[in-house]
Order: structure tokens, then C-alpha cells, then sequence
């Protein structure tokens, strides 16, 4: 696949596009996005699907430009799919002939099955692994996939869209219509109820940016935010019943205001279908999924087990200049397995320290001063897919380091700290992390250490290493309670460098 692709979105309501660059087989991230709110299907519903030629002029004038941007970035590949608004148009071979001509670019128009399962593959990819239903709301449609563990199993399209019920109800005032409309094409939604709802789309965003912005969330990330049935049904109700006034006030961009009540009814009634008690906002869609097909190609549309496209991207771009965070997981890998009983460690961590020992050192390809400063504000900002707030949070707070002071001290005030795990937690895979780090301070291989646990007794020894520097650096950390480090220079233990006991 070429390093830098762009993937273009025509839908019903909005053309979007992104750019994506990566930076080894199958890491990436994405350098650019645009949107242009098109309009393509508007006055299209009154008039038997056709598209109407001030929409065509509008679309084929952002496609010009949205081409020079992907251009600009050297994108190599360009890929462009169209959705709900050309499926119905009678007259879609008189725009795509038209694009083709104008701009050289081949528009694939996909059906109502291939639109959901783009979305699906995307959250199964890029969201932590979990049983739910992903649902689209578009312009013209909205498309459903059933994830079963990361898979997705089945996938369904159905005509109820914001501007199709905009223009066929909600102009004239028939809300009671509209909602007889939805669930009438709810009646083909076989789907068992689902306690997890994840929402996809610029409605679902719009919506959750609100109740972000309402709550006081800490984290400004709408990718992977989580919310109860109830807190997003309030606000639902609060958005149908609002002025333009109140819609502004309450998050909601003015770009969206004709078509956002027609959204969040949709959402509403797919809510109550389904029975969802948890709804999560994704950030990723069709543009996503449609790369991912392309560049997971291969590999039945799966990351490989474990593989994480964000850390890699991080890694590939700051840890360019040593190994010394792989070699850290590795040793924080086996000082988790050899104490997390004896320190009360849930097994379910593991994963978090391990990723968070890979990233020790990315700070560094900012700067070595308050490098862990730097690491810290890298993983917190440029970790995204396949983890949650709560993983990222802990993944990025662990990097945080001050001499002689506990991690859960150096939490940010009115930040993430509610989803932080507990103090003796939080302060003991701080102290893992960190101990790794100083034991490989000579930039020893974490093969070359030996540990042992007798009681609460851990022994650490270097096979060619008097573990000199490290015994100079112990004692800026805190031992948890209850647990006595010895470090020795030889596995014998015949010449003894330090003997720390907190």
C-alpha cells in the first residue's frame, strides 16, 4: 500500500476525506482530514431520488479541491466511495461520468451492506474489543453491524437518514410521522438487543461533543467516550426540544441545526429498539474501514493479535534512537508476573504497564530534558485506537516521574483521575515501571537479569553487571509497602551492591 492514501466519503450530507500516512506495515495516523457540507441529496427525496444540479456543482467544486489537498501531501493513492445519496439517484451515471471527466477520479458507489461493514471493521479495529452493534447514521441511511469480539458478524442498511426525514417529515412539522417511519424500517432490524451501542457518524459526534461539553469531561477525546442510556436519552430530549439559541448553547455547531433533531430522533428510537444500557462514540467510519480493507487486505481485515496501530505509530516516529523501551517492557513484563500476587495486582494491568514501558523513551525524540514530560504528553495524546479512556489514561499517567514522589501525587487537578485505578495500584505498576527502567539504566538487555521473589523479598542481579548505576537510582523511588529490594552484583549474590529496604 502507498505510504500516504486518501480516502474520500460522499455522503448524503457531508463529503469527507482523510489523509492517511503510514509509518511501517501497518501503522498509521492521519495528517489531514477536511469536510464539506455538500448537501448532495438536498431536494433529492422530493423529487424521486434525483440529484439536483446546484448539489452536483457544489460536490464536483469540493472534489476538485479536496484532490489538491490530497495531492499536496503526496498521497499516492486515492480512494473515493459514495453512499446513500448515489445508491438511490437515477442519475448517478451523469455525476460519476461527470467526475470523471472533470477531475480524473473513479467514484465507487457501494451498496447499503458494504457501507456498514466499512464501519464495522473500523470499530472493530480501532476500538477496544467488544460485543456491540455499530450504527451509522447518515444523511440518506443508516447502517448497522453486529461485532461479535472484534468480528464483525452481520451487517444490515436501512432508509432512514437525517435529510431524508428532514425533507419528507420534519419540514412540515410531522414528528409523530417521522417516528412512525423509523420504526416501520426498524421492523427489519433482526439484530438481538445489545447492551453496548457504538455510534458512528457526524450526528452521533455532534451529540456526544454536547454531553462532553455538559458533563465537564476531562478528556476533550469523543473517540472511545462512554456514555449511560440515560444520561444520552436526557440530552436527546433536551436537543428536540431546543431552539436554535438553546441548540447552540447546549454544543451543537450551526452547520448541523437543520438536521440534528432529525438525527438524534433516529438515535432515540434505535436506542429503545435495541435496549442499549452503554453508547460509545466512535471517531472512526466508512473512510477508516474503507483503508483498513485496503490495508489490512491480507490478513482477513484483522490487526495481528496484540498489535496496536498508535503505539507503533509512536514508536516508529520517537523511539527511532534506542531499544531501551522494548527492553523495558520485557523486564516490567516479568517483575509484573513475579509480584502482582504479592503486591495485589489485577492480571488485567499487565497489558497497560507493558505498553507503557514501550513508550518510556518517546519523549525523547522531543527533547531529553523532562523527557518523561514529553512521553507522557505524546502517549496521552497520540494513543487513540483500540483503548479506552481509562487504558489511556493509565498508559500516559505511568510516565509521569518525579524524584522521591508517588504516582497517584502527580495526578493533574480536575484531570482524569477518576479513571485512574486506586492509590495502591496506581503507585505499585508506577513503581514496576519505573524500577524496570533503572535496572536497565546501563543499557544492559533485560535478558541479562535475574529476578527472584522469597517472601517479600525481591532479588535482582545482572549476569555481567554490578548494577552500579541502578543501585545510585533506587532510592529515588518509593518501594510499595511491605516489599524489600535487594540488588546484587552477581546472581550468588557474593558481592552485595545495595540492600534497599523502604
Amino acid at each position: 500500500m502507498a505510504q500516504c492514501s486518501a480516502v474520500i466519503d460522499i455522503g448524503s450530507n457531508s463529503m469527507r476525506m482523510a489523509v492517511f500516512h503510514k509509518t511501517s506495515r501497518f501503522a498509521f495516523h492521519i495528517v489531514h482530514e477536511v469536510k464539506s457540507s455538500v448537501r448532495l441529496s438536498e431536494n433529492a427525496y422530493l423529487h424521486g431520488g434525483l440529484l439536483q444540479a446546484p448539489s452536483m456543482d457544489r460536490a464536483a467544486c469540493a472534489i476538485g479541491e479536496f484532490l489538491g489537498v490530497a495531492r499536496s501531501f503526496g498521497a499516492r493513492k486515492i480512494l473515493c466511495v459514495a453512499t446513500s445519496a448515489l445508491r438511490d439517484a437515477p442519475n448517478k451515471a451523469d455525476f460519476i461520468r461527470r467526475i470523471q471527466r472533470e477531475h480524473g477520479l473513479a467514484i465507487k458507489v457501494i451498496d447499503g451492506d458494504k457501507e456498514a461493514y466499512f464501519g464495522g471493521i473500523a470499530c472493530a479495529n480501532l476500538l477496544p474489543k467488544m460485543n456491540a452493534i455499530t450504527v451509522d447514521v447518515g444523511g440518506g441511511s443508516s447502517e448497522f453491524a453486529l461485532l461479535v469480539y472484534g468480528k464483525v458478524t452481520q451487517t444490515l442498511s436501512l432508509n432512514i437518514g437525517t435529510v431524508r426525514l428532514k425533507e419528507l417529515f420534519l419540514d412540515r412539522g410531522d414528528t409523530q410521522g417521522a417516528m412512525d417511519y423509523i420504526d416501520n424500517a426498524l421492523q427489519k432490524l433482526t439484530f438481538d438487543a445489545t447492551a453496548t451501542l457504538i455510534g458512528i457518524g457526524g450526528t452521533f459526534r455532534a451529540l456526544s461533543h454536547g454531553i462532553l461539553k455538559e458533563e465537564g469531561y476531562f478528556f476533550k477525546k469523543l473517540h472511545g467516550f462512554e456514555m449511560s442510556e440515560g444520561t444520552f436519552k436526557t440530552f436527546c430530549h433536551a436537543i428536540m426540544e431546543a431552539s436554535p439559541k438553546k441548540l447552540k448553547s447546549l454544543g451543537i455547531k450551526p452547520d448541523r441545526f437543520d438536521t440534528i433533531k432529525a438525527g438524534t430522533l433516529i438515535f432515540l428510537r434505535i436506542v429503545h429498539r435495541l435496549e442499549s444500557k452503554k453508547l460509545v462514540c466512535s471517531g472512526v467510519g466508512v473512510r477508516e474501514g474503507v483503508f483498513l480493507s485496503d490495508l489490512l487486505r491480507h490478513s482477513t481485515h484483522q490487526f495481528p493479535h496484540n498489535y496496536n496501530p498508535s503505539l507503533r505509530y509512536l514508536l516508529d516516529t520517537y523511539a527511532t534512537h534506542s531499544p531501551h523501551g522494548i527492553e523495558c517492557a520485557t523486564l516490567a513484563k516479568r517483575l509484573f508476573d513475579l509480584t502482582h500476587e504479592y503486591l495485589h495486582l489485577p492480571l488485567s494491568l499487565r497489558h497497560e504497564l507493558v505498553m507503557a514501558a514501550k513508550l518510556l523513551p518517546i519523549g525523547l525524540g522531543v527533547s531529553y530534558y523532562a523527557y518523561q514530560k514529553h512521553s507522557y504528553y505524546l502517549a496521552l495524546n497520540g494513543l487513540k485506537y483500540a483503548l479506552s479512556h481509562s487504558q489511556i489514561a493509565l498508559i500516559s499517567h505511568l510516565l509521569l516521574f518525579k524524584k522521591g514522589v508517588d504516582s497517584s501525587e502527580l495526578v493533574p487537578k480536575k484531570s482524569y483521575g477518576a479513571l485512574l485505578p486506586e492509590t495502591k495500584t496506581l503507585n505499585a505498576l508506577h513503581y514496576l515501571l519505573w524500577l524496570s527502567h533503572i535496572v536497565l539504566a546501563g543499557r544492559i538487555r533485560a535478558g541479562e537479569i535475574n529476578l527472584s521473589l522469597k517472601g517479600g523479598e525481591l532479588h535482582i542481579s545482572g549476569d555481567d553487571s554490578s548494577l552500579y548505576l541502578a543501585k545510585e537510582q533506587l532510592g529515588n523511588l518509593i518501594t510499595p509497602k511491605g516489599l524489600k529490594v535487594k540488588l546484587e552484583s552477581l546472581p550468588d549474590g557474593k558481592f552485595k551492591v545495595g540492600d534497599i529496604v523502604p
